[in-house]
């Protein structure tokens, strides 16, 4: 049992200080800090560089190998984030996430989903131009508004499946839908969820099951985590169900010590709607629920169904949530440490 654990952990062990994603299959003649230009289409890279054309300013983020800042556009003075990668500290890998965020991005335009504007590419770095949203994460900006209700609720799950439904039309699975990848734009009530964060995600054709074992955990649907048999664009609606269940309660239907007792709960769809949180929810936004945290695929409903149940509907209830959401974004940052150091442990066996 400690070998599977192990194994399907290092699958998961992510690029950016988070679980991510093992290498796709079929990936031909990967591409290097050398030959980008060559994997990305060199009509979507803008000629010159990224400060001919914007100012870039002060900074924004920064991960790993890349540092976000904020870039106004010289012409017309709009303004964006400017995602600039250090091609010294990107490595393979690295290069094929980044080459397929880049692709995905340039496939979409929904008001659900972040765009990406132009790509720039000099000897030692590439930037990529994206929209920029100022309004952080979605879980954070919660806490910034106190109290919400079911209505508020399910209005906000309704703007990530209308997101979801234009990346599946567009034969895109995100596969990695969770809190961090939740951006908004705007405040309460005209407030715009935007989809993020593509490096897992996948194109697939019609009916094309995947096969990589992609992301994080918590969010992660049983058939991911088990990497029995490949899996279709559902593991998106099961993310969504985990979503919709925080952010109705405040706290993860999935909840254990340790990351081997966690995927056990998830693969089981072990969980339960605790009386404290859940006595003054509607059976309405329960059955939502229900119908998502399935463990067989063939079972959870569609984004079509999802915008079609009653939760999406007007059946929400108005009542104010009792949701400490601040605490659950605590235990987020406690819970990437835990997972380090489980990995270290299984590591070791």
């Amino acid at each position: 049992m400690a070998t599977r654990y192990r194994l399907r952990l290092e699958e998961e062990q992510g690029r950016e200080s988070e679980m991510g994603c093992a290498s796709s299959k079929g990936v031909e003649d990967t591409p290097t800090e050398k030959n980008f230009k060559r994997h990305v289409d060199i009509n979507a890279v803008t000629k010159g560089r990224v400060d001919d054309y914007y100012t870039v300013g002060r900074e924004l983020g920064r991960g790993t190998f890349s540092i976000v800042k904020e870039g106004t556009h010289k012409p017309s003075q709009k303004r964006y984030a400017v995602k600039i990668i250090d091609k010294k500290y990107v490595d393979k890998d690295d290069l094929v996430l980044l080459t397929r965020e880049i692709d995905i991005m340039k496939q979409v335009a929904h008001k659900n989903v972040l765009s990406l504007h132009e790509i720039f590419e000099t000897e030692n770095d590439i930037s990529l131009v994206i929209e920029l949203v100022t309004g952080g994460e979605l879980f954070f900006k919660i806490v910034e508004q106190g109290s919400y209700s079911e209505v508020d609720a399910a209005g906000i799950v309704s703007q990530i499946l209308d997101g979801v439904q234009h990346l599946h039309d567009k034969g895109i699975a995100h596969r990695d839908l969770k809190p961090e990848n939740l951006l908004c734009s705007g405040e309460h009530p005209n407030m715009t969820i935007k989809i993020a964060d593509f490096g897992l995600s996948k194109i697939f054709a019609g009916g094309q099951k995947l096969e990589t074992s992609c992301g994080t955990p918590d969010y992660a649907a049983p058939e991911v985590l088990l990497g029995e048999k490949a899996y279709d664009k559902s593991v998106d609606l099961w993310s969504i169900g985990v979503i919709s269940y925080v952010l109705l309660c405040g706290y993860p239907p999935f909840y254990a010590q340790s990351q081997p007792a966690l995927f056990e709960k998830i693969i089981q769809a072990n969980y339960d709607f605790p009386e404290a949180e859940w006595s003054s929810i509607s059976p309405t936004a329960k059955d939502f629920v229900r119908r998502l945290l399935v463990i067989r695929p063939s079972e959870r409903m569609t984004v079509e169904q999802c915008l079609a149940h009653d939760f999406m509907r007007g059946g929400a209830g108005s009542n104010t949530l009792k949701v400490d959401m601040n605490r659950y974004n605590t235990e987020r940052k406690k819970q990437l440490g835990k997972m380090k150091e489980e990995l270290a442990r299984l590591n070791a066996e």
